[in-house]
């Protein structure tokens, strides 16, 4: 998994404060909780220092994620990114061709997706069938239950 990651300074920001969190708050919280119950004794059956242990286990596993999320991520300067065309942190209006309504799309890194907010990935299957393309192009991505067919309406950057 070497790939890049784009993201905003924004969406950076956020996963670092995220793993500073979870580093410097809820680790040393858990690693209290499996020492007070490694203090009480028998640790074959004691359920509370294994529950803490696979905590922190789970735990550590979100942190390695998130460290690997922020080695990869080139921060992307949108001023120099095309206007015309659909490209990472663009607003992408476009129109169902299947059902007649409109959808809003913003493209945006990791750390920041919203899916209930139109906030998708700029890897995501759906943003990768509509980047590079205009207003009045219609696209046809391909999705697990057949495809997606729009017509990009309008672009902007808010």
């Amino acid at each position: 998994m070497s790939d890049t990651i784009p993201t905003t300074r924004t969406g950076y920001e956020k996963l670092k404060a995220d793993l500073e969190r979870l580093e410097n708050v809820e680790m040393p919280a858990i690693s209290n909780r499996v020492a007070e119950a490694r203090s009480e004794g028998d640790l074959s059956e004691n359920a509370e220092y294994h529950g803490a242990r696979e905590s922190q286990g789970l735990l550590q596993a979100k942190i390695n994620l998130l460290r690997d999320k922020l080695s990869r991520s080139v921060i992307v300067d949108q001023s120099k990114l095309p206007k015309d065309e659909v490209v990472f942190g663009a607003t992408v209006v476009v129109k169902d061709l299947d059902f007649g309504d409109q959808e809003e799309f913003v493209l945006v890194g990791a750390g920041e997706e919203d899916y209930d907010a139109g906030k998708i990935l700029v890897t995501s299957p759906l943003a990768q069938g509509l980047l590079g393309k205009k207003v009045g192009d219609k696209v046809d991505i391909p999705v697990p239950k057949g495809s997606m067919k729009f017509e990009i309406l309008e672009i902007r950057f808010d």
